[in-house]
C-alpha cells in the first residue's frame, strides 16, 4: 500500500475547521523528530498547499504533505475520532513500530 487515505470522518472536520479560511485552506500533516517513541505527528491548519506538498482531496477536503514527511505516512489513513478521552484527528500508520500511549509520537 502506497497511498494515503483519507476518511470521510476526518474529511467533514477537515471542511468545518476550515470554512471561515481563505479558498484553498487545508489541513497539513507532518513528521517531524521528538517525542517519547522518536518522531511525532504536526497537525494544523494550513492557508495552502506548497508547490512540492502531496494533495490529498476527499468531498471536498484537502490534505496537505510536505515530501521530507511523505516516506513516513505512505500507506497511512488520517481519520477523525470522536472518544471519551476526546475528539482529534489520529493518523493510522503501518510504518510505526511502536507508539507512546497518547498516539502522538511513533518509532519506524
Amino acid at each position: 500500500m502506497t497511498d494515503i487515505a483519507l476518511s470521510a470522518s476526518a474529511a467533514e472536520r477537515i471542511k468545518s475547521v476550515v470554512s471561515g479560511e481563505p479558498s484553498g485552506a487545508g489541513l497539513r500533516v507532518a513528521v517531524e523528530g521528538g517525542g517519547c517513541s522518536g518522531f511525532q505527528y504536526e497537525i494544523g491548519v494550513a492557508p495552502a498547499a506548497n508547490a512540492d506538498d502531496l494533495v490529498i482531496e476527499r468531498d471536498g477536503a484537502r490534505l496537505f504533505i510536505d515530501p521530507v514527511s511523505l516516506p513516513f505516512l505512505l500507506g497511512s489513513e488520517v481519520d477523525w475520532v470522536d472518544e471519551l478521552i476526546g475528539a482529534s484527528f489520529k493518523v493510522k500508520n503501518p510504518n510505526a513500530t511502536s507508539s507512546c500511549g497518547c498516539g502522538v509520537s511513533f518509532s519506524v
